[in-house]
């Protein structure tokens, strides 16, 4: 299981309000409406620059702040394959796994915005193309390896009814 994409990078503490501001995410559900504005106060024309399996790469604490899902899914609905990070906050870690956004811990420091980047979930290696670097990423529990390949834990419990092997 691997992805390519390219690097966006952002530093510490980046909250779920500047991932999606309160200002859009209180108006509509509609997915596609939010992803226009994901990182949009940090980076007013984030959006423009995104390709479909792109990656934000982050400093630590990413996604602290509110525990609304809204954050993870404007993320993907954006395009965002997943979040590379020094650390998460921990519900929006679990937020986004059971969305279907891979998050990673693991060292961000080598990785420069537009690198491009691969991550291989199985082995829990990122590799930097552009840099020429591979980076060792913090290994997820099984279960939310399975979660991750079903797209989510909506679309796990779909196909297995509950927790395999529980």
């Amino acid at each position: 299981m691997s992805w390519r994409g390219y690097a966006h990078k952002f530093g510490d503490d980046i909250n779920t309000d500047y991932i999606i501001s309160g200002k859009h995410k209180f108006k509509t559900l509609d997915m596609n409406e939010l992803a226009k504005h994901v990182m949009e106060d940090i980076d007013p024309n984030f959006y423009q620059k995104i390709k479909p399996g792109d990656f934000i790469v982050a400093g630590k604490n990413f996604g602290c702040g509110s525990s609304r899902e809204q954050a993870p899914r404007a993320l993907l609905a954006a395009g965002i394959r997943g979040v590379l990070a020094l650390s998460f906050a921990r519900i929006f870690f679990r937020n986004a796994i059971n969305c279907g956004l891979l998050v990673l811990e693991c060292n961000t420091s080598p990785i420069q915005n537009g690198d491009e980047m691969e991550i291989d979930l199985l082995v829990g290696k990122i590799y930097d193309h552009t840099q020429g670097v591979q980076i060792e990423a913090r290994p997820l529990p099984q279960v939310m390896i399975d979660i991750l390949q079903e797209g989510g834990l909506v679309n796990y419990f779909k196909k297995y009814g509950s927790f395999r092997g529980v």
